[in-house]
C-alpha cells in the first residue's frame, strides 16, 4: 500500500500510479445482498442454476455492485495521511467491459489522473481499472472524483 504524508505529496504524484488493491473474491451472497439493497433481481445475477444456462455461463456480478465496491479496494490500495475527511464527488466516466462471475477475484489498480484545488484541500480525479483474474479484458473502468480535505 502506497502511503503519501499528505496533499502536497499526493499532488506530485499526478500521472502516477498510486497503487494496487489486494484480490476479493466476489460471493453470490455479496450478490444477493446487493440484489435486496437495490432491487435488481433479474435472474443473470440472483438465478443460480438458471444463470448457469444463460450468455455468461454464471451467476454475475452487478455491475454497479462491481463500481460499489472502489470504496472497499482503494482501502488497501493508497492512503493519504493527515487529512481532516475525505469525501466522494462523484464520477466523470465509467465503462464495464467485462461481467464478473460470481467467484471470480477482483482488484483495483489506481492511477492519478489530476488534482485541483478546492476550497479547504484538493479535489483528485482518479481513473481507477478493475481487474479480474485470468481475464484480459477488465471488469470496469471508472473516474472516481474526490475531495480531500486538510
Amino acid at each position: 500500500m502506497r502511503v503519501f504524508s499528505g496533499l502536497d505529496e499526493l499532488t506530485r504524484a499526478v500521472g502516477e500510479t498510486l497503487g494496487t488493491s489486494e484480490w476479493h473474491t466476489v460471493t453470490q451472497e455479496q450478490v444477493n445482498t446487493f440484489a435486496d439493497a437495490t432491487g435488481d433481481h433479474q435472474w443473470i445475477h440472483v438465478d443460480v442454476e438458471k444463470a448457469k444456462q444463460g450468455p455468461f455461463g454464471a451467476p454475475i456480478a452487478h455491475g454497479f455492485l462491481t463500481l460499489s465496491m472502489l470504496s472497499m479496494l482503494a482501502q488497501s490500495a493508497y492512503r493519504v495521511e493527515n487529512l481532516r475527511m475525505g469525501i466522494n464527488y462523484g464520477l466523470n466516466k465509467v465503462r464495464f467491459p467485462q461481467p464478473v462471475k460470481v467467484g471470480a477475484k477482483i482488484r483495483g489498480v489506481a492511477e492519478l489522473v489530476e488534482v485541483t484545488d478546492v476550497p479547504g484541500g484538493k479535489q483528485a480525479v482518479t481513473r481507477w481499472t478493475i481487474e479480474i483474474d485470468g481475464e484480459a479484458k477488465p471488469a470496469c473502468v471508472a473516474e472516481w472524483v474526490t475531495r480531500h480535505l486538510g
